[in-house]
C-alpha cells in the first residue's frame, strides 16, 4: 500500500514510516515547501498544513491511505480545513485516514483509570482536539475508513519528553519531578506505538478510536530518578514548583506535565492483537536509550 505520511520526519513519525516501509508499504511523504530532502528516500509530494488545496492535491487515487502525524497549529480553523482537505479525496473509497490525537484531551483522570468509552476534559494546550477528533471520526459516514489514535507520553530512541527530565536532571545536578510527584503518566514506546499505527492503518474498522498506551500510569517520580541514572546524578528527587515551571516551559505545557493521568490501551491488544515488546520507560530512561 502507498502511504502518505504528514509528519514523516518528527520523532513519531520517522519511527512510523519505518516500521511501515519496513512491512513493504510504499511511504510517501508530504514535506513542507523549501524542505531539505528526506535521508531515508521516501518519495516526496510538497504540501502544507495552512494551504489546503496543497493536502488535497497530494491525495492522489493511487495513495491507500494517509496518516496525519504532523504537530497540530494551534489554530482549530487551520486544522478542521487540514483535515477536510485530506479526507476529501478519500471519501467514497474506503481508504484509511489516521489522525495522531492524545491522551490529555481525557484531562485528569482522578482515581479511575480512562478508556476509550471516557469523556473527554481537555486540559488547555489540547483544548480544541477532541473536535478534531469529532471531525476525523464522522468522515467514517462518508465512506472513509476513518480512525482516531491517542499515544501516551512516548518514550525510546532516547527521545520524547522523557528526555527533558534527563536535561532537567543534569542542569539541576539531580532528578527533577515538575509540580508534584503524585503525578503519573500514561506511556508507550515509540516503537511499539509504530507498530500499533500500521495495526490501525491495515485492520481497524471504520469510525474508531484507539489508545496507544502501554504502561497505564508510570509514577512520575520513578521516572526522575531513572532520569538522573541515565545524567549521572542520583538521590531524592528535587521538586520543581510549578510556577518556576511554567516560567521555564510556557504555562499549558508546564500544565501538561503536571497533569495526573491513569489511561488503559487494552483494547488496541484485545481487538487489533497489538502485542508491545519494547523497554518499560522506567527501564529505558535508567539503562536503556537515554544513557
Amino acid at each position: 500500500m502507498r502511504i502518505l505520511i504528514v509528519g514523516a520526519r518528527g520523532y513519531l513519525g520517522s519511527a512510523v514510516a519505518e516500521r511501515l516501509s519496513g512491512a513493504g508499504h510504499q511511504v510517501v511523504e508530504l514535506a513542507r515547501p523549501g524542505s531539505d530532502r528526506n535521508e531515508a528516500g521516501y518519495e516526496r509530494r510538497i504540501g502544507d498544513l495552512r494551504d489546503p488545496d496543497s493536502l488535497t492535491e497530494a491525495v492522489t487515487a493511487d495513495i491507500g491511505a494517509v496518516i496525519n502525524l504532523a504537530t497540530p497549529t494551534g489554530d482549530a480553523a487551520v486544522d478542521a480545513a487540514a483535515v477536510a482537505a485530506l479526507t476529501g479525496p478519500l471519501q467514497g473509497t474506503g481508504r484509511a485516514f489516521v489522525y495522531t490525537s492524545g491522551v490529555w484531551v481525557l484531562g485528569a483522570t482522578g482515581a479511575s483509570t480512562a478508556d476509550e468509552d471516557t469523556p473527554t476534559a481537555p486540559i488547555p494546550i489540547v483544548g480544541y482536539r477532541p473536535g478534531i477528533e469529532r471531525q476525523v471520526l464522522a468522515t467514517a459516514e462518508e465512506g472513509v475508513r476513518a480512525a482516531v489514535i491517542r499515544p501516551g507520553i512516548v518514550h525510546g530512541r532516547g527521545g520524547g519528553i522523557p528526555a527533558l527530565l534527563v536535561d532537567l536532571a543534569r542542569k539541576h545536578g539531580a532528578p527533577v519531578i515538575v509540580a508534584d510527584p503524585a503525578v503519573r503518566w500514561p506511556m508507550v514506546h515509540v516503537d511499539d506505538l509504530a507498530d500499533l499505527f500500521a495495526g490501525v492503518v491495515e485492520h481497524a474498522p471504520a469510525g474508531t478510536l484507539w489508545h496507544g498506551v502501554t504502561q497505564p500510569a508510570v509514577p512520575v517520580r520513578e521516572l526522575a530518578i531513572a532520569a538522573g541514572q541515565a545524567a549521572g546524578h542520583s538521590g531524592e528527587p528535587q521538586i520543581l514548583p510549578l510556577d518556576r515551571a511554567r516560567e521555564e516551559f510556557g504555562t499549558l505545557f508546564a500544565d501538561a506535565l503536571a497533569l495526573d493521568q491513569a489511561v488503559s490501551g487494552e483494547q488496541a491488544r484485545n481487538r487489533l492483537g497489538w502485542r508491545p515488546q519494547h523497554p518499560d520507560p522506567v527501564t529505558d530512561l535508567g539503562n536503556g536509550s537515554y544513557r
